[in-house]
């Protein structure tokens, strides 16, 4: 790592002077269970453990989103894509992508610190599924994040200077990359990896969050003889998957984090009978050990990439007479899926979009109802499917407002023709497909929707020409917060999905925004830069003039 501090260690301090005191950097576990409550702060993924990417502020609200105005923009100097969450604490934002991780202040907009990565040069050719970051963890006064070629590093958050820098054993030139923002759970760091499309093995790691010290490694495929290697017959194993590239949620009174698994490869299925677990499933683990307390896998055999890694949110719902705690995803295969948190068992799965694969779930045999499109699919026939590979959602989060019991999802309308002709070999380090695919597209490709969790149904929807690709944000001010691919950064009426303001921000937005506070002042801030996959595979004609370019933008109300 590369250190370019933009100002010294002089200025530094002449900076936090002028500002007052010397802000106390230490997030503790106590501090980050306490994030959602503290609005001065985003500390975490998610913005708290439960991930619900609620927030309590109401000084921007849906009488006065009209007045918001830009306070400041920063550039990150990059055209790969910005998908990172930023975090705040004390007013100073860290933000980070591919290969720079930065300290801005969070009212001025002035850069305190950066740090550059230097990569090997054939990285960046052969890195599996996207040039990007998608955001990092505070932890006793650390900035934690991951890297392209597999590393851990841990800054001070003060000065950017390294604390610590951990290897997985990870091969990048095998196709594994690390994207995911680490989670820290009961002092552990938990991070994953990109790359089943390149047949890796996938696993979840934990390492210690003061020293960096390699703790466990769970692997998602499990070798012969553990338990779920009778799910893949022969050695259809060693074709691999199981990727785990988007951070989970911690519930630390059950001590359980909650992750998301992705698809097994290659996609076509038709050399790799069976279950084929762990791909396409929930998993708790235990963060000490990295224990599997439980499983629910949402699409055995899969053979349309429905990669299961979508964000985990955690609630309290009412429901049959009782409140009940759960953790939710709505996932790419179309289905909404509400589990018991301790159990796994799930309470409802319906679909939140068109779903043809499948008819429904059966709760006495917990796995879905195939219908004749998988059947013939899984014979190799030519099918019309819904959703496509690309899913009723994607990775980009969603976000859950309590008071309304309503989940804020940016959502897929396409289908996709699909055949998977013959069983196809997959070689480490190489894409492998073994499908042939053509989307459907219907005019209104995608739809911000507002969803009821137990039945899956849209209390209201907004259709849009091109899938929105970034995270939603809900606020106790009645607004909902999410980007198009066009670049216009948008506040909706959280009651009727009503258009309330919007920002033409320079690129495409594909990031996840968040809200904070600083001396009484309510900041929205969110990244744009276009960038991942469905920007470079899928587009469409109304994203051709948009430029590439990432820089992170901070809102505030005209006059304060």
């Amino acid at each position: 790592m590369r250190s370019n501090n933009h100002i010294g260690l002089l200025a530094l301090a002449s900076f936090f002077a002028a500002c007052g005191s010397a802000p106390a950097f230490a997030q503790s576990a106590a501090d980050l269970l306490n994030d959602p409550k503290n609005t001065q702060s985003v500390l975490t993924y998610g913005m708290g453990y439960k991930a619900q990417r609620h927030s309590a502020l109401k000084q921007i609200n849906r009488g006065n989103v009209k007045n918001l105005v830009a306070a400041w923009a920063y550039s990150m100097t990059d055209q790969t894509g910005l998908e990172a969450q930023p975090l705040v604490h004390d007013g100073i934002i860290y933000i980070t992508n591919h290969n720079r991780t930065a300290a801005v202040d969070g009212v001025t907009g002035k850069e305190i610190w950066r740090n550059n990565l230097d990569y090997a040069p054939e990285l960046l050719r052969i890195v599996c599924c996207g040039i990007v970051n998608r955001g990092s963890a505070l932890f006793n006064g650390k900035l934690i994040r991951t890297t392209l070629d597999n590393r851990i590093l841990a800054m001070d958050a003060k000065t950017g200077k390294e604390v610590w820098s951990a290897k997985s054993d990870a091969d990048y030139t095998k196709g594994y990359s690390m994207t995911v923002a680490p989670l820290v759970a009961n002092g552990v760091v938990i991070t994953g990896v990109a790359g089943a499309e390149f047949g890796i093995r996938g696993f979840l790691e934990g390492y210690d969050a003061e020293t960096g010290k390699f703790l466990w490694r769970r692997y998602t495929i499990p070798a012969k003889g553990e338990k779920g290697s009778e799910t893949w017959p022969g050695d259809s194993a060693e074709t691999g998957g199981g990727s785990t590239w988007v951070t989970g949620s911690y519930d630390p009174d059950l001590d359980l984090v909650f992750w998301g698994i992705g698809n097994p490869a290659p996609w076509n299925p038709r050399g790799r009978k069976g279950d084929n677990l762990y791909t396409n499933s929930i998993i708790a683990v235990k963060p000490k050990t990295g224990e599997v307390a439980w499983v629910t896998q949402a699409s055995p055999e899969d053979p349309y990439d429905h990669d299961g890694v979508n964000s985990l949110v955690q609630a309290e719902i009412k429901t049959g007479g009782e409140t009940r705690k759960v953790v939710m995803q709505a996932h790419r295969n179309g289905f909404l899926y509400v589990l018991d948190r301790a159990t796994g068992k799930p309470i409802a799965v319906n679909p939140f979009v068109e779903v043809n694969w499948a008819s429904g779930w059966d709760y006495a045999k917990g796995r879905p109802i195939w219908t004749d499109v998988t059947i013939k699919a899984q014979a190799g026939e030519k099918v019309n499917v819904f959703p496509s590979n690309y899913g009723g959602t994607n990775w980009f989060p969603m976000s859950y407002d309590p008071s309304a019991n309503l989940l804020f999802i940016n959502t897929n309308a396409m289908g996709m023709e699909y055949q998977a002709p013959e069983p196809v070999k997959v070689v480490a380090g190489q894409p492998a497909f073994g499908v042939t695919t053509k989307p459907i597209a219907p005019e209104f490709r995608g739809h911000l929707k507002a969803v009821d969790p137990m039945t899956g149904k849209a209390k209201w929807s907004v259709p849009f020409k091109h899938i929105n690709t970034a995270g939603t944000m809900n606020t106790a001010g009645g607004l909902v917060f999410t980007g198009q691919l066009s670049g216009e950064f948008m506040a909706l009426d959280a009651a009727n999905g009503k258009l309330l303001w919007q920002f033409q921000t320079p690129s495409g937005i594909i990031s996840q925004p968040i809200t904070w506070e600083k001396n009484g002042v309510q900041y929205v801030t969110v990244g744009s830069g276009i960038g991942g996959v469905y920007a470079m595979r899928v587009a469409g004609p109304s994203l051709g003039n948009v430029p590439t370019g990432s820089t992170l933008w901070t809102f505030k109300l005209h006059g304060k």
